[in-house]
């Protein structure tokens, strides 16, 4: 359920110029009007320093850049990772809020020289309100200078003007304070967006072609999947973006329609699932993605036997015993020393070829293998120590059942059952996918 937003109040400030700035801070009134208050009337002096701090995307630097620059405030804004030097910082400061500089800089600038020159271009353009200096990202300031911070949070009384310093930080007042002490800033901290507030901000982004409920629903369901684990508003807006066609596909195929909620969700419940992959991630673009997604879409639809939402579903140690199989079935035995011991020594493959060994073991076909080389492989392969058990005995069962693996010879046989491998080389390849196992590193023919 949406909150009514409180409305900022301020003397200093038109009322009509204030609704408009409420308007564009959904959800962070109450830290907005309290700025608003410590600001005090544009012609008073202000706090020296205001230490904002809280964690990524929490709107830090948008309610403080929105106040500054909607109300008229005379500010500079200055990104710390930017500045990799005190000289740096201190131009785009002065540059900033005096236009030109009357005298340079010297070669590698101190503190002094900075409120120097400040005290110099002041004289010349005396303050009619209060002039706002935001460091953003203070926390690269800790690997400057180490008077530049004391400078910084006592600036008003160093450069007797009307200025007040706001440093904007992911981390708390305490890593920053210097072990000799030094003036303390006033603390605002910016909480984590709740669910709702999320909700609120996110729903207000609504897609042209569609209804406004629609799209609160679909930010509803995305929130119910990525919210445990992401709470970052500017991740959730990329991901909403991102997964909204998928949302809407049974709509553009006419499958459903607006109100069948439960339809939308089963159709974008395992994108959802895939999505998790990307959080935080940016190895890749969204469009490199979406096509890894077509293509492994793709692979799967070509599978044979099992459908791939029942192939997806196999028990975690039959995935394992099918892997091994197809390894029993198109390697030679020969080469197992080869594969799955340690300390084989270095063998090369001419060492093995035979004349009947020539042509590509997938050409001629599974061969059958005994059930204790099946065992000794996947014991070899599983990621974990297993104890054989009755368990493990029932999935080679459940495999030839499903027809995953046939067994060879008559069920009356004195000497042990021999089975092959009925799945293809892309079926087994998906299968080691989703327990993240490179089966082609195991296979002969691909030496």
């Amino acid at each position: 359920m949406n909150r009514m937003p409180v409305h900022l109040q301020h003397l200093g400030y038109a009322d009509e110029q204030l609704q408009q700035v409420t308007g564009l801070l959904a959800c962070r009134e109450a830290q907005a009007s309290t700025l608003l208050a410590l600001f005090g009337e544009p012609e008073h002096y202000s706090y020296p320093s205001i230490f904002i701090y809280g964690h990524r995307a929490s709107g830090k630097s948008h309610v403080v850049l929105t106040l500054l620059k909607e109300l008229k405030m005379p500010h500079v804004v200055v990104n710390c990772i930017e500045c990799v030097s005190p000289g740096l910082l201190f131009e785009r400061m002065l540059l900033s809020l005096f236009g030109t500089l009357t005298m340079p800089l010297p070669r590698g600038p101190s503190l002094s020289d900075f409120v120097r020159l400040y005290q110099q271009l002041c004289s010349e353009q005396p303050a009619t309100q209060t002039r706002y200096i935001v460091l953003d990202h203070a926390e690269f300031l800790r690997d400057m200078s180490t008077n530049l911070l004391p400078g910084f949070l006592r600036l008003q009384e160093l450069v007797e003007d009307n200025v007040t310093v706001i440093f904007l930080s992911k981390i708390v007042w305490d890593k920053f304070r210097p072990n000799s002490g030094c003036f303390e800033p006033l603390l605002l901290h910016f909480p984590d967006y709740s669910k709702a507030e999320l909700q609120q901000i996110l729903a207000q982004e609504s897609h042209p072609s569609y209804s406004p409920e629609l799209y609160s629903s679909y930010i509803s369901i995305l929130l119910g999947v990525f919210y445990s684990v992401c709470r970052d508003l500017r991740e959730l807006r990329h991901l909403a973006a991102l997964n909204f066609s998928k949302f809407c596909e049974p709509l553009e195929k006419g499958e459903a329609k607006e109100g069948d909620t439960h339809k939308l969700w089963r159709n974008i419940e395992p994108h959802l699932k895939k999505a998790m992959q990307t959080v935080y991630l940016r190895e890749v673009s969204s469009a490199q993605w979406e096509e890894q997604q077509q293509k492994e879409e793709e692979e799967v639809r070509e599978l044979q036997g099992l459908s791939a939402y029942t192939h997806m579903e196999l028990p975690y140690y039959s995935k394992f015993l099918l892997i091994a199989a197809y390894l029993a079935s198109y390697n030679p035995a020969r080469t197992d020393r080869r594969f799955f011991l340690k300390h084989h020594g270095k063998i090369k493959k001419t060492n093995f070829l035979k004349k009947h060994e020539k042509t590509s073991n997938h050409l001629l076909g599974p061969k059958p293998f005994p059930l204790d080389r099946l065992l000794a492989i996947f014991y070899s392969v599983v990621d974990s120590r297993v104890a054989p058990t009755a368990s493990i005995f029932s999935q080679i069962s459940t495999l030839v059942t499903l027809q995953l693996l046939t067994q060879v010879g008559h069920d009356d046989q004195l000497d042990a059952p021999k089975y092959k491998c009925a799945v293809s080389l892309a079926f087994i390849r998906a299968i080691s996918r989703t327990v993240g196992f490179d089966v082609i590193r195991y296979l002969y023919d691909f030496l």
